[in-house]
């Protein structure tokens, strides 16, 4: 029987009873630079090459492609877990909102 837990509050899910999320994450290095005179190819897209090269590497990853290139994650989510990822993704710190007066 395959058990899961969430993987931010680490509570265990029971596969026939609650509710889960996947959550995949690909993560990898953005080569926008371009010198300057050169050539640019409009039509070119870079994120479908760079995923055409992974495609066909069959799931082994060079070592030359080190983690701060490439990096493919996936999570398991509880329902509640789910709720606060969607509404901060990526984590990002919130300054609190004070309601002043208009006088």
């Amino acid at each position: 029987m395959i058990h899961y837990t969430c993987d931010r509050c680490r509570r265990v899910l029971d596969a026939a009873e609650d509710l889960r999320y996947v959550v995949k994450m690909e993560v990898y290095a953005a080569m926008d630079s371009v010198e300057e005179g050169a050539y640019v190819d409009e039509d070119r897209d870079h994120l479908l090459e760079v995923h055409e090269i992974l495609e066909q590497s069959d799931g082994v990853i060079d070592s030359s492609v080190g983690d701060e290139i490439y990096q493919k994650k996936r999570f398991d989510l509880c329902p509640e877990c789910h709720r606060k990822f969607m509404k901060n993704p990526i984590a990002k710190e919130r300054t609190p909102q004070f309601g002043f007066s208009q006088n």
